[in-house]
């Protein structure tokens, strides 16, 4: 019991200190005086204003200029208000995407060091400034984009396939500012500069476009393989994951020059319309559109990862080393992981790729070797691979090659400009692989 009038005792005197506290803290009595004209601005304006602050009794702490849409704020400027006076300042109405024109709320807070506030607030009718241009910016120079409607703009020349830049708009008056539009996770965002990468399906003359007000813009390629649209990884690549089954006819959109890419024979077989065949077993791929060296890049998947070699000898075998690259030994592989091709499996746990001599494959020397997955870790040795070629052997260690990497038999080369099949056949198991070298 003694305890418990101990701990009311302390909860009484708690909140008779808190009151005290409270009485004490908002002491004074502000006195604010706008001197300024708020009156209409445009999104994207710094708004300046002046104003007069006082105190009949406590020291001021800080002014406060608020800017609210609805009930969001939206942009604050604080002054330090350590002497009575006139004090002058910009507030920034932010430049947002699809924000219609309408009246925003300016509120200005004075608060002293004890907490007491004296507050002033205005409507501000806002509107989005109707440009009379705007400014497209690239490497290679500044482009006019001519007004063409209501928050449209345009700009016409000669362009490049690809154009990277960003847009900005004029300064139109004494509070406003310049506003830029750039790239931001995939999309145009104000207040970047980040190159937008517009393309188009040929180079020459066409418009470049730009909505400031819903930041719609034009053109991007849209590119679509099998049917389905493929997403950008950066300016030279584009990719889609998904299901093709043996024998399906492709078709490729988007890519106008499509007659002059390097086409993957052990993946795509070209028809005389304008399709491709798919080559390879029923399943899921990741297909990549490289526009740097304008080929496809094939990889078999499993689920939502690349595939690797299964003890059955299902899934997928990969090639790293040196002396082979697609679609030429300028893009040889090395011994980089990232870079490993996927070999098609062309039938059931037989994989190939085909080659041509001193374009794809040295003719007088190589040394590379199929791993179990795109990266280390499983790899073929001499153990598990055997081979009946008379041009190529498996190294052993002591023969001239690392375990399990292939070279050219000694006094041997390939015909250049001759293909050939390297097929690795494992119908009879991950531990029994056999690989042909079949010139064509």
């Amino acid at each position: 019991m003694t305890r418990y009038f101990l701990y009311l005792g302390i909860i009484i005197a708690l909140i008779g200190f808190t009151a005290c506290e409270d009485e004490k803290e908002s002491a004074g009595q502000p006195i604010l005086t706008i001197n300024s004209d708020v009156s209409a601005s445009h999104f994207g304006d710094s708004i300046a204003f002046t104003a007069t602050v006082a105190d009949k009794e406590v020291p001021l702490s800080t002014l406060k200029a608020q800017l609210f849409f609805g009930d969001e704020k939206v942009s604050e400027t604080i002054i330090r208000t350590k002497t009575f006076g006139q004090y002058n300042g910009k507030i920034f109405v932010p430049y947002l995407q699809n924000i219609p024109n309408g009246t925003a709320t300016l509120k200005f807070v004075l608060q002293n060091i004890r907490f007491a506030t004296k507050e002033e607030s205005f409507n501000l009718p806002l509107t989005r400034p109707d440009y009379p241009y705007l400014t497209l910016v690239t490497e290679n120079g500044n482009y006019n984009m001519e007004r063409t409607g209501l928050y449209q703009y345009a700009a016409t020349s000669d362009f490049p396939q690809k154009v990277k830049g960003y847009i900005k708009t004029p300064v139109i008056s004494s509070q406003g500012n310049e506003i830029t539009f750039g790239w931001m996770n995939g999309a145009i965002k104000e207040g970047s500069i980040a190159t937008i990468p517009f393309s188009n399906a040929t180079a020459g003359n066409y418009s470049i476009s730009f909505n400031s007000l819903n930041y719609s813009a034009a053109p991007f390629i849209t590119l679509k393989f099998a049917g389905t649209e493929m997403s950008m990884i950066n300016d030279d690549n584009y990719k889609v994951e998904i299901n093709l089954t043996k024998n399906q006819t492709i078709e490729v959109t988007g890519i106008a020059d499509i007659n002059e890419w390097w086409i993957d024979e052990d993946y795509l077989t070209k028809n005389q319309d304008g399709t491709f065949s798919f080559r390879p077993v029923t399943g899921k791929y990741r297909v990549t559109a490289n526009f740097n060296r304008r080929y496809f890049i094939f990889e078999a998947m499993n689920g939502s990862n690349l595939a690797s070699l299964q003890d059955d000898g299902s899934g997928a075998l990969w090639i790293i080393g040196t002396d082979i690259g697609k679609p030429t030994l300028a893009n040889e592989v090395g011994w980089n992981p990232d870079k490993a091709l996927c070999m098609a499996q062309v039938e059931a746990k037989k994989y190939q790729v085909t080659v041509v001599a001193d374009e794809s494959i040295k003719s007088t020397s190589i040394n590379f070797k199929f791993f179990h997955q795109k990266g280390w870790g499983g790899e073929y040795t001499h153990n598990a691979l055997t081979t009946t070629s008379s041009l190529i052997f498996v190294g052993n260690g002591t023969n001239g090659r690392d375990p399990g990497n292939l070279g050219i038999v000694s006094g041997e080369s390939l015909t250049p400009g001759k293909k050939y099949v390297f097929m690795v056949d494992i119908t009879a198991g991950k531990n029994n692989a056999v690989l042909t070298v079949t010139e064509l």
